[in-house]
């Protein structure tokens, strides 16, 4: 008995995506028609040139959707389809149906949209002047923030500034619905949360959830970009369904995936700092304005760990920090791995910057001083468990020889004129679990067959980062069976209800736990008769590779074997298991609580070159240390950590996400957007994991590993403003991301951008 690993579908290029799928007979095929503007007000529409092309074309507007035209559900401000106004460049105005792909999209560019200009905002800060918010603005504050800047013998303050960064699945958006037997309507969704779009659908197509199936097979990357918008195309998908009653696939080409999507938030913030003249940071204030775009969408959660990451890795006594999720018109800004916590890391971590030239002292020393210890609190009121934010951050230094780096790269810059070295710390402290308290939850679904394999059932969605592996892990160390008898099963809302999406790096956690909950209710009633067979006490029944027995004991039954004499005495073989994180609780009015199961530590040192002639660098190694606890794969997340850190690094390096004044996407291809590859990656990087822990709210005391590594890019930052300031010891530092050789260049020129 043996079932093969998915991943050798992927090796082979043996594995199917939504487009791959066979098309039914009678398929068509979906495309979209984008606005033009920022802010538009729509008088008509002309479709007699789009049904020139083909009669059997079809046009469909708001006013064709048999439920809400809306699927916006934090906040009702995002309609499926615009009814009189749009509000931003690119998004969806009409859907047009045709047999082939070629003519539903050539079809939608032949529509004559008659509309007028409506006045526009791009500008975060100027939408906070104007008091224009997609919700009200939060803030918490802890201690005495004004009385400990008058006690600080240092006092800096200044402006940080990050950009957005497009998600650049490979698979871009998609959905494929039809009409099933009693107006079932049945999708399957690109998505990374099949109960959203479940939810979504059945809003707009005035149906219960219950007459609304969403598969989700398997996503070509998602990075946060499918959590919630894809409900918007399996919205259309499924309007051109019902309106047609013939099965409808839509798929975005790259130029109307770019323009049409949100990306990662940016921000500009301001921040204050204050230290004594030890180097202990005593006060620290930010106000951070969050470019949420034109709809609610998910900025509320973002904004809420951006305000929950404010101190990054660092114990602050005093302090406030105030956020603005500011209403612009460009597309909503939405999930993106790190979920608001990298823009928070980068902004203290600027802070620390300064304080360190003010205070003349290495910026590691201000680092070393101030981190989370065991027993502290957060500024929230979270007691600070398992702490190993100095643990990581001392290995890091000793496996980089930090002191003799420096001395060497010191050496380098004075013997080199136009080549600059820098170098430059980072520690990771990151909160794992959503900051919705209701999503932490999940459900999974075992079943155990006559011949002894297992099929298990749960909301993780696979897309690319092996969750599917470790779910098969875990159900195979609790049953105590080989791997291979094991099959994770695409994810469905008929298998099982009410799923969170698979996001925030809860997804082996949450789902993982669901399924060994599930296998140990089978396994327990397995040992029951086990027991029987072997006349043994029950508690004394233990199994391994496959084989009960007595521990301690000769007598012993094979697995295939006790599953057929379960089955025979009709014992049930399958089995619902349900989690939900314990201890979590946060108080919205007081903003105190303790609202993540647990951090995940870890530092990174990257060294950068600088080529001062040409304004570019290049990324020459990066050590990290990384706490993943005991580890279900090992490979799985030394890989998940290299990804991250390569995301990190385009963030902070080389992606510009780039929108004209009027508000339309410059960087709408690969050809004017700029994607790390492996060129740009370090020559060499050394991934160094910590030994693990107990961490009982996991899977056999595992940790989350896909969101915190990506702040590890952010040492790239500062090691090059180090490299800067060898080049130029005088020059103005501006912080903002991402430094591209625009800016590297004004930097050495004294100009500004």
């Amino acid at each position: 008995m043996r079932t093969i690993d998915e991943s050798i579908g992927h090796l082979r290029g043996e594995t199917r995506y939504i487009d791959d799928l066979p098309e039914p007979k009678g398929c068509l095929h979906a495309a979209v028609r984008l606005s033009e503007s920022a802010r538009g007000r729509i008088l008509s529409i002309d479709a007699d040139a789009a049904l020139a092309l083909d009669p059997s074309v079809m046009v469909l507007r708001a006013e064709d959707l048999p439920g809400e035209n809306q699927i916006g559900f934090t906040k009702p401000d995002e309609p499926v389809l615009p009814e009189e106004e749009w509000e931003y460049w690119g998004q969806p105005i009409a859907l047009v149906l045709a047999e082939t792909r070629q003519l539903a999209r050539k079809a939608a560019a032949a529509l004559v949209v008659h509309w007028e200009e409506l006045p526009a905002r791009i500008d975060p800060r100027a939408a906070a002047a104007g008091g224009d918010f997609i919700l009200p603005s939060r803030s918490i504050v802890w201690g005495d923030a004004q009385k400990a800047f008058e006690d600080c013998a240092f006092v800096v303050s200044g402006r940080v500034d990050s950009g957005g960064q497009e998600h650049v699945y490979l698979e871009t958006q998609g959905a494929y619905a039809e009409v099933r037997e009693n107006g079932t309507l049945f999708l399957i969704s690109s998505t990374q949360g099949p109960t959203g779009v479940q939810r979504a659908v059945a809003r707009s197509q005035g149906l219960p959830m219950n007459k609304v199936e969403v598969e989700a097979r398997r996503l070509g990357g998602a990075f946060g970009g499918k959590e919630d918008q894809a409900a918007l195309w399996a919205s259309l998908a499924a309007l051109g369904a019902r309106a047609s009653g013939k099965p409808v696939k839509l798929y975005l080409d790259r130029k109307t995936d770019f323009r049409a999507t949100g990306k990662r938030h940016p921000y500009t913030s301001d921040f204050k700092i204050g230290a004594d003249k030890e180097g202990h940071i005593l006060a620290f204030e930010a106000e951070y304005f969050q470019n949420s775009g034109c709809s609610c969408d998910l900025s509320p959660a973002i904004l809420a760990r951006t305000l929950l990451h404010a101190t990054a890795s660092y114990r602050v006594p005093n302090g406030r920090v105030v956020g603005h999720m500011c209403r612009t018109n460009l597309p909503s800004f939405t999930a993106f791995r790190g979920f608001g916590a990298p823009q928070a890391f980068f902004v203290f971590e600027a802070a620390l910057d300064a304080l360190a030239q003010a205070m003349a002292l290495p910026r590691e020393e201000l680092q070393g001083k101030n981190l989370y210890r065991e027993g502290d609190r957060s500024y929230f009121g979270m007691p600070m468990k398992s702490v190993r934010a100095e643990e990581a951050f001392g290995r890091l230094k000793e496996l980089t020889a930090w002191d003799r780096l420096k001395a060497e790269i010191k050496d380098f810059n004075a013997s080199h004129r136009f080549e600059k070295k820098g170098a430059a710390l980072l520690p990771v402290c990151f909160g794992i679990s959503f900051t919705k308290l209701p999503m932490n939850q999940a459900g999974a679904l075992v079943h155990v067959y006559q011949d002894g394999s297992v099929l298990v059932s749960t909301g993780a969605i696979e897309m690319g980062q092996q969750v599917s592996r470790k779910i098969r892990v875990i159900a195979a160390r609790t049953l105590g069976i080989p791997q291979e008898w094991i099959r994770v099963e695409r994810t469905s809302t008929l298998t099982v209800a009410n799923t969170v999406p698979t996001a925030a790096s809860t997804g082996s956690d949450l789902n993982g736990m669901a399924a060994k909950a599930a296998c140990e209710t089978i396994l327990s009633r397995l040992k029951t008769k086990a027991a029987e067979l072997l006349s043994s006490p029950v508690q004394e029944m233990d199994i391994h590779e496959g084989r009960l027995r007595r521990k301690g004991g000769d007598a012993a039954i094979g697995w295939k074997e006790l599953v057929e004499a379960a089955h025979a005495s009709r014992i049930d073989l399958s089995a619902h298991g349900f989690y939900a994180t314990p201890g979590l609780f946060y108080d919205m009015e007081t903003e105190r609580g303790s609202p993540f199961a647990y951090h995940v530590y870890g530092a990174a040192c990257v060294v950068v070159r600088l080529d001062v002639l040409r304004a570019r660098c290049k990324v020459e190694s990066a050590h990290i240390v990384h706490d993943s606890g005991n580890s279900l794969d090992e490979k799985v997340d030394r890989g998940q950590i290299e990804g991250a850190l390569a995301q990190g690094l385009g963030w902070t390096l080389l992606e510009d996400l780039r929108f004209g004044p009027d508000g339309r996407l410059l960087s709408d291809s690969l050809s004017t957007y700029k994607l790390p590859d492996i060129s740009f990656m370090p020559q060499k990087l050394v991934v160094d994991i910590l030994p693990g822990r107990e961490n009982p709210t996991t899977p056999f005391n595992s940790k989350a590993v896909g969101e915190p590594p990506l702040q590890y890019g952010l040492a790239a930052y500062f090691a090059l403003l180090e490299a800067l300031r060898a080049a130029k010891p005088q020059g103005e530092t501006r912080y903002d991301i991402p430094f591209i050789p625009e800016k590297i260049h004004a930097f050495l020129s004294g100009s500004a951008l």
